[in-house]
């Protein structure tokens, strides 16, 4: 049985992440897409600070899954938030998405992804964490993405079992 959180786990945790997604968008912005990466990005469209058009927010009343891969400009990420130019339905568009709206985060071209839980889920104050994903995020894209292959799972009799390192280590 868990006792209370005064250190506040998932919200660092939840922090941490939204760090990734920040860090990547930077590289993205700085040096354009690479080799096969591209990210799935699904926010709240309900979100205070999540700027889109009235058309947009009504087609997507909840979420939106937007995808940067080749069609997108004027990338610029704040501390808090970021910027993109995005086509809908042939119709340019720029959004601005603060980091705390977003719901999903994925590359399918490195099977690297992660789901934040709802803020007021009884999750913990400030956000939640989020379960890794290792596949890409579904609908609303335009092309499928591989599936990466399975990982195995730890080789653990009972949850929360410390591991030691020290037998990994060079000595």
């Amino acid at each position: 049985m868990a006792t209370k959180d005064f250190i506040g786990y998932q919200a660092l945790v939840d922090k941490a992440l939204r760090g990734v997604v920040r860090q990547a968008l930077i590289h993205a912005a700085k040096g354009g897409m690479m080799g096969s990466h591209h990210f799935y990005i699904a926010f709240d469209t309900q979100a205070p600070g999540v700027q889109i058009s009235d058309t947009l927010r009504a087609a997507h009343p909840h979420e939106l899954t937007i995808v940067l891969q080749n069609q997108y400009w004027g990338l610029k990420v704040a501390e808090d938030e970021f910027e993109v130019g995005l086509s809908f339905n042939k119709m340019p568009e720029t959004i601005v998405i603060p980091f705390a709206a977003i719901r999903q985060f994925s590359d399918p071209s490195q099977g690297f992804g992660f789901k934040f839980q709802p803020q007021d889920a009884g999750a913990a104050k400030g956000g939640a964490l989020v379960s890794r994903q290792e596949a890409p995020l579904p609908a609303k894209t335009e092309q499928p993405a591989p599936k990466p292959d399975p990982k195995p799972a730890p080789d653990t009799d009972e949850p929360g079992t410390i591991v030691s390192l020290d037998k990994f280590r060079k000595k």
